[in-house]
């Protein structure tokens, strides 16, 4: 090689050299820039799937207070109506006594002579309006003769060997029981068949 070719390469070289560290340089903050990158790429991928957690939780918590205000509406609807339903129940029971002792008075009626027959009328008038106002309270009377025994509505005082009747079958009512809107006020007292 002469001189001047050996000059040129060494200038080649001398050329190609900054250059390549450069590069190098470059190489090195493109792959901390590429790291950084990444490492705050991944930093936000986190807090993405931390909100979405938040969110998910929030919206369960949101659901659920929202099934608990519905609770709550219905219990406070369902308390009304059985305020409004049930309030006559003690009314209604107090008002029983009147009843029996009208049911009463025309038994005891009934025996005498046809001289009270003005009187056994009027107690029979006073006795049905008494009843069918009480019934457009939805107040029921119970009178179950024939039925069988059901232990929610009846109270059995004694039980009488029947070979007539089924057992368990109230053969007589003592004293009538009554509902108000389908729940007792006072059971039935009865007498009932056993088997012989």
């Amino acid at each position: 090689m002469t001189e001047d070719q050996n000059k040129t390469g060494e200038q080649v070289e001398e050329t190609v050299a900054p250059e390549t560290a450069e590069t190098v340089a470059e190489d090195a903050t493109v792959s901390e820039d590429a790291v950084v990158e990444e490492d705050s790429l991944a930093a936000l991928q986190n807090e993405l799937v931390r909100a979405q957690d938040d969110l998910t939780k929030a919206q369960e918590q949101a659901l659920r207070a929202v099934a608990e205000a519905q609770n709550v509406k219905r219990r406070a609807q369902q308390d009304v109506e059985k305020a409004h339903k049930f309030a006559l129940d003690k009314f209604v029971e107090s008002l029983l006594p009147v009843v029996d002792s009208l049911e009463n008075g025309l038994k005891s009626v009934e025996s005498s002579d046809d001289a009270h027959d003005a009187m056994r009328e009027g107690m029979e008038l006073t006795l049905k309006l008494f009843v069918d106002t009480l019934a457009k309270h939805q107040v029921e009377q119970l009178n179950p003769v024939g039925e069988s025994l059901d232990p929610n509505f009846h109270q059995a005082i004694t039980m009488v060997p029947n070979p007539d009747m089924e057992p368990n079958t109230v053969m007589d009512v003592i004293q009538k029981g009554y509902t108000l809107n389908g729940r007792v006020v006072r059971p039935a007292m009865v007498v009932v068949s056993k088997a012989p």
